[in-house]
């Protein structure tokens, strides 16, 4: 699986726009310091402020900041509503012909697979991945017990 770029660009906007607390943030400075285009950053944010993760302010003197706090931005949430298929594999889609669809076991693992990375995701929020701040890892450890020999 692999994530868009209108995802991975999402997540660098919201972490530059976190880290501005002091100013609103033009479409502008953004795409020159990632190097993305305006064009399609202006989508982005469009997309980030339906969501309520930006506030953007028109006109002279206009920009965009954070619609809530880091905190409670959640990178899962984030993520499902950036990304528009999470079809890893044929079957998981509308209109599958796959011939081994009734006899295959695979898309039950593939599905297991992606729940479980999006309720890793799930764990994490925009705060934790600001830079200067250690990441504390939020999934729970399982716990193997040895047999005493």
């Amino acid at each position: 699986m692999r994530l868009t770029s209108m995802t991975d660009y999402s997540l660098r906007l919201l972490m530059y726009v976190a880290q501005q607390t002091d100013r609103l943030c033009t479409i502008a400075e953004i795409a020159e310091v990632y190097g993305i285009s305006e064009a399609h950053l202006m989508k982005i944010t469009h997309q980030l402020a339906l969501g309520g993760w930006l506030e953007t302010v028109r006109g002279k003197g206009g920009g965009m900041r954070l619609g809530k706090a880091p905190e409670d931005i959640n990178l899962g949430e984030v993520v499902r509503s950036m990304e528009t298929d999470f079809n890893l594999v044929e079957c998981f889609g509308s209109g599958n012909s796959c011939t081994i669809t009734r006899h295959c076991q695979l898309a039950g693992i593939l599905d297991g697979a992606l729940e479980s990375f999006m309720k890793h995701l799930d764990g994490y929020t925009l705060a934790d991945v600001l830079p200067g701040k250690p990441l504390a890892r939020k999934t729970t450890r399982r716990v193997v017990k040895l047999k005493p020999v």
